[in-house]
């Protein structure tokens, strides 16, 4: 019987895995505590869960009693037949919330299916990718399973990212994908976008992943028609509160997005997620309020925090 280590790819028999954070009820068994004892902060999940709305379509395609908010969104939407493939009616949505035509989006199982399908239409085994740790580590987790080469330009002691050091590694390693974070996870850092235009410039794609934008404010996204090798990545993890939901969204120029469609599963997001979706840009008034809330708990804790002794809590 042949062994299994003489089938398997080298780099993924070397690889190191991806460690995800525990959900909260698998964190409770392990500290012996019940669940509403925990405050569970670790994976910037929101801690008011989503709108309402988006709880009555998700119930209402359990045979619940849809309200009229949610009604519009359910027809097309049934658990006994596939999903819409194309996320037409989401996308149409998305277009009126980005200002980005429905033509230049395309909607995911989270931002990390598009992180992955960027590696698949650019990334041969050796071709280099630019990563800026700290940052998010499923960029240089996913690099590995395509066999690139991860060249890090560190950020410096504050955690900010020197743009023209960026410059040259991806002109030094002609890199094929340069990932930046803005504001960057885990350290919270913005980058000007003055910087993102001259890295625009660069022979290379440049994926900026906006998982935060609505916690940030400012938004490159407009700049996706001028640029063909601009990716913008979004989610509705955290400000719509569907992380468990698995459901996210980037923006592209025409020329790429033509061959991302080519590539993507043909569906891939299941139909609660889309519903879920629906229903909270539906409710973005509502979400945005949470957001404000959720930005004035973060500077009390910093605060409070930063009068403990021995702790300082960045920005």
């Amino acid at each position: 019987m042949p062994s299994i280590d003489t089938l398997l790819r080298p780099d993924i028999a070397a690889l190191e895995a991806y460690t995800p954070v525990a959900p909260i009820e698998v964190l409770a068994r392990q500290l012996g505590l019940p669940v509403e004892q925990i405050l569970k902060l670790d994976a910037n999940e929101s801690p008011y869960g989503p709108s309402p709305r988006a709880a009555a379509a998700i119930d209402a395609l359990g045979g619940g009693q849809p309200s009229p908010a949610t009604l519009q969104f359910l027809e097309p939407l049934a658990l006994a037949i596939y999903p819409d493939p194309t996320h037409a009616f989401l996308r149409e949505q998305l277009s009126a919330y980005t200002g980005q035509p429905a033509s230049r989006i395309l909607c995911s199982s989270g931002s990390g299916e598009l992180i992955d399908l960027l590696m698949r239409a650019f990334i041969q085994p050796g071709d280099v990718i630019i990563d800026c740790p700290p940052t998010f580590g499923m960029y240089s987790f996913d690099g590995g399973l395509h066999a690139a080469r991860i060249v890090n330009v560190e950020r410096d002691a504050d955690f900010n990212l020197d743009a023209e050091a960026v410059a040259e590694a991806v002109l030094a390693h002609k890199a094929k994908l340069l990932f930046l974070t803005v504001p960057n996870n885990p350290t919270g850092n913005p980058m000007p976008r003055a910087d993102i235009e001259r890295l625009l410039e660069l022979p290379t794609m440049v994926v900026v992943d906006e998982a935060y934008v609505e916690f940030a404010g400012a938004s490159v996204a407009d700049l996706v028609g001028q640029y063909p090798n601009l990716a913008v990545l979004r989610t509705f993890s955290k400000w719509a509160g569907l992380a468990g939901l698995r459901i996210g969204y980037g923006m592209f120029h025409e020329d790429l997005i033509q061959h991302l469609w080519k590539i993507k599963q043909p569906y891939n997001i299941n139909v609660a997620a889309q519903a879920a979706a629906l229903a909270s840009l539906a409710a973005a008034d509502y979400l945005m309020e949470k957001v404000r809330e959720t930005v004035s708990e973060r500077e009390r804790v910093r605060a409070r925090l930063n009068a403990m002794p021995r702790l300082h809590a960045y920005p």
